[in-house]
């Protein structure tokens, strides 16, 4: 069973063209694991279950490892996208915000529910403070004239 190593030299090929098609950083434990097999297949061509277990010993042992290097890798998007973007804005109160029932705010031309821990009344400043679906928890902003 000579040819036995560009068996696992082609998997590892396969898995390596995985790798590149996929977003995922998990293929490339399987190449270097093929590679390994492939490379003990060329000393012992006869030993497919010794070759199988270096297969899987390899990947195995090189999981977590790629983990932590996908982290180091990948970094979070510093800029806030989406919903996420609205913490921190301030919106005008349209219909008044009772703690109990909630009411609605404008927020760049969008009109959102919204809930508060006390009551906001109509045209009143709010700063959203968190998002839970469609609802938007605020605070009322405090006018420069009652400080």
């Amino acid at each position: 069973m000579e040819n036995i190593v560009w068996i696992w030299l082609a998997v590892a090929l396969i898995f390596l063209i995985m790798e590149l098609l996929s977003p995922t950083f998990i293929f490339v434990i399987f190449v270097v694991g093929a590679i390994a097999s492939g490379a003990f297949s060329y000393f012992m061509p006869d030993e497919i279950y010794w070759q199988l277990g270096i297969f899987i010993g390899v990947a195995a042992l090189l999981l977590p490892f790629s983990r932590m290097l996908a982290k180091k890798i990948t970094k979070e998007s510093p800029q806030k996208s989406n919903v996420d973007a609205l913490i921190g804005q301030t919106a005008i109160v349209i219909k008044e915000i009772d703690p109990d029932l909630g009411g609605q705010v404008k927020i760049g031309g969008e009109t959102w529910l919204a809930e508060a821990d006390e009551k906001i009344d109509e045209n009143g400043k709010v700063e959203i403070i968190s998002i839970s679906g469609t609802k938007v928890h605020v605070k009322k902003i405090e006018s420069e004239e009652n400080q």
